[in-house]
């Protein structure tokens, strides 16, 4: 018996043998006819580069009585260790007199030309708290930039130099990306300016568990790549083999804070909506469905009854004065579309709401007892209405706010505060505020200065939270004490 089957595959392989021989593929052996890959990088390189530029962000640190500023030197001291700094080691430091501190580099980024006439993308977290920023171009030209705008639940900035006929990039569509496609990322790693590096799309619609703690609207739904990004390339452009845009480098998995494997960026679908967003109205119009989601997962849809699909996100609640509400969905209602377009994580649900204003239309598939369904209803706002939110300026606010003199502050026995003058239309006579009223504090944080009532309303302005209000403790020049609650929120 062992003989036969020997035979009988003896038989097999030499018949298998023959027909390769003769360039005939046997019939269950799959060959293909694609030719291979292109995998040339230049053209999509020399399409960006130019486009892509280098952050340089200043700010004031405080000085030490040695010079230094208590910082510790990113390099760890490997340029005093190679070329040396005699004059440092021949004497110990001695204190010098402190002298005042200027603007000075805090940090280093990468950022997108996006229009001819000097707009430019980057990470908010590249700008956040810098007091200057110099924008160098591929040419080595060098500009002041000026903040438009942010967006710390996208983790998106738009900035504005005064410049005219610049290359800016061209954008492509990140939901055509496929995963396994051939991807650059190119920035400026440590300053090293217009590195370029490759990898593929390893994932989609990624959501980083690190950020869930953060904001309930800020936005997870990275393209999860394996090119090479490290500190600098924050902001920086991911193109495709055309040297299109499809997303804005952001962040890297690591334990060490330089590359480890993965990295994360920004899909075009978000950038597009926020950065026209920003420039047209000021801040981001973000439209709400509302309603809390969770992933559907095999214990969920198992402990559910849930058997006409394997996938979506399933409803846990649903809010008042919503889309959700107005179309009826329900706890235990399973969404598994969005106009049409597949929704499997709650990742991709957030991408493709965030692509729509308040006001837009938009329809839902969802499974309900194991029945499908489509309905159509209007997005709105945290505010639970259509209309547009304009960007919080301080001076709508509707007053001036000057500083108590130390005569004021003794007669009213009061150790800080402002007081509010020239009282116009506006928030805080809308809650009833009268002239002359001194303010203590805002929020339970006390306020000495008109700078300090600005950051406490910046603070609520950029918080997501739907209620934006401003409780002032504060009272009158007769000594009577007041309460007031000023709503900021747009109506």
């Amino acid at each position: 018996m062992k003989k036969a089957n020997f035979y009988f595959a003896s038989v097999l392989l030499a018949l298998c043998s023959s027909s390769l021989i003769a360039n005939e593929s046997p019939s269950f052996i799959r060959t293909s006819s694609t030719p291979a890959f292109e995998t040339d990088f230049t053209v999509a390189a020399e399409k960006t580069v130019n486009a892509v530029v280098c952050i340089k962000s200043f700010a004031t640190r405080q000085q030490n009585p040695y010079g230094g500023y208590g910082d510790v030197d990113p390099f760890g001291g490997m340029f005093d260790f190679f070329f040396g700094n005699p004059q440092q080691r021949q004497q110990p430091r001695q204190p010098r007199q402190q002298r005042k501190s200027e603007p000075e580099q805090s940090g280093l980024g990468s950022g997108v030309i996006i229009s001819e006439d000097g707009y430019i993308v980057t990470n908010n977290h590249v700008v956040e708290g810098a007091e200057k920023l110099e924008v160098l171009l591929n040419d080595n030209s060098t500009y002041d930039a000026k903040i438009i705008g942010t967006d710390e639940a996208t983790d998106l900035a738009l900035l504005k130099i005064d410049a005219k006929g610049l290359s800016p990039i061209t954008f492509g569509d990140s939901e055509t990306l496929k995963v396994g496609e051939w991807v650059l990322a190119v920035g400026n790693p440590f300053g090293f300016n217009s590195t370029v590096t490759t990898g593929i799309v390893s994932a989609k619609a990624r959501s980083l568990g690190s950020n869930s703690h953060k904001s309930p609207m800020t936005i997870e739904s990275f393209i999860q790549t394996d090119a090479a990004l490290n500190p600098g390339n924050s902001g920086g452009a991911l193109v495709n083999l055309k040297g299109e845009l499809v997303g804005i480098n952001s962040a890297i998995y690591s334990n060490t804070g330089s590359y480890a494997g993965f990295s994360f960026a920004i899909p075009t679908t978000i950038v597009k909506k926020v950065m026209t967003d920003i420039k047209q109205y000021g801040t981001v119009q973000r439209a709400m469905l509302g309603c809390s989601v969770a992933d559907l997962d095999a214990k969920i849809a198992k402990e559910k009854k849930i058997t006409a699909t394997k996938s979506g996100v399933i409803i846990a609640s649903v809010s008042d004065r919503s889309t959700a509400k107005e179309i009826g969905l329900q706890e235990d209602d399973v969404i598994t579309a969005i106009n049409g377009a597949k929704v499997e994580t709650r990742a991709q649900l957030v991408e493709k709401v965030n692509k729509y204003r308040p006001g837009d239309s938009i329809s839902i598939t969802y499974v309900r007892d194991n029945k499908t369904y489509t309905k159509s209803g209007i997005l709105r706002n945290q505010q639970g209405n259509t209309s547009i939110t304009r960007k919080g300026d301080f001076s709508e606010l509707g007053c001036a706010f000057m500083k108590l003199s130390d005569e004021t502050k003794r007669n009213l026995g009061v150790s800080g505060g402002v007081q509010v003058q020239g009282i116009k239309a506006g928030p805080v006579r809308d809650a009833g505020v009268k002239d002359g009223f001194i303010i203590t504090d805002i929020n339970g944080v006390a306020v000495n200065t008109s700078d300090d009532v600005e950051r406490i309303y910046n603070s609520i302005m950029k918080d997501d939270s739907e209620d934006k209000v401003m409780f002032v403790t504060g009272l009158y020049p007769t000594g009577k004490k007041y309460y007031y609650a000023v709503n900021l929120s747009a109506e």
